[in-house]
């Protein structure tokens, strides 16, 4: 099956204008996307999706590969949809492009559950580091079932527990959720066709969207240290990492 990883980036931000072109070590952000997502054995191809020539001509600068879309698509999913109608591919990668420490083995620890034929939609979770990260709206948290299955996506600290203080020590019975869905063509399409829910919309998390359609969502443990980037704090916090690393 032909597997495609697809990078939406979008110049406009509510909390971090220009996103995707933000300096990490000199490089955009985006690149450390692209060359993070690159490592993966098992995508065919690597594609930023964006609405925005800057970001467009920044990604063909370092050799990207890089697809237009329009500026009136308000989701990654949608922005997916449309990329999938242009592309030919069995199974669509969605990597968010905030998600710079991305690595290709957490990437194709989600695909291959979609290519095994066992879920229609996966994607990942790395447990919780920090009572900070637990209560900060910015990082997205998940409950699973036992089967890996998504039983729910907030941003607020959940479950609500009657025994246990909202913010309990680790380790914490939610985990943070990384930025990085796995589609069927055909399951993409279908959930983008669906206008956004009431859930979707008070969460602003569009997995819900799929959720609410019934949509089983595997989601799975991977190891790798997520940080999805969206204040400039989160750039800092990148950028220490990175640094430590080139220096470890």
């Amino acid at each position: 099956m032909n597997v495609v990883a697809v990078i939406p980036a979008r110049y406009g931000s509510t909390r971090l204008p220009a996103k995707p072109l933000a300096d990490i070590l000199g490089k955009p952000m985006v690149q450390w996307v692209v060359e993070g997502t690159r490592q993966s054995r098992l995508c065919s191809r690597v594609v930023v999706a964006t609405d925005d020539e800057r970001i467009e001509s920044v990604v063909r600068s370092f050799g990207g590969d890089v697809v237009m879309t329009s500026p009136d698509i308000q989701s990654g999913t949608d922005r997916m949809a449309a990329v999938a109608r242009m592309i030919p591919g069995d199974v669509f990668v969605n990597v968010q492009g905030d998600e710079p420490l991305i690595e290709g083995t957490a990437i194709d620890l989600a695909v291959a559950p979609v290519l095994e034929g066992r879920y229609d939609l996966t994607s990942l979770r790395v447990p919780l580091r920090s009572r900070e990260d637990l209560e900060s709206p910015n990082v997205v948290k998940v409950i699973v079932d036992d089967r890996d299955r998504a039983l729910y996506f907030s941003r607020y600290p959940i479950p609500y527990s009657r025994v246990l203080p909202a913010a309990a020590e680790p380790p914490y019975l939610c985990s943070q959720h990384v930025g990085v869905y796995v589609y069927r063509r055909d399951t993409l399409l279908r959930v983008s066709a669906l206008p956004p829910t009431a859930l979707e919309r008070a969460e602003s998390l569009e997995q819900l969207r799929a959720m609410k359609a019934g949509v089983a969502i595997g989601v799975f443990e991977t190891s790798f240290q997520s940080v999805g980037v969206d204040a400039p704090e989160d750039l800092e916090k990148v950028r220490n990492i990175l640094s430590g690393r080139r220096h470890g």
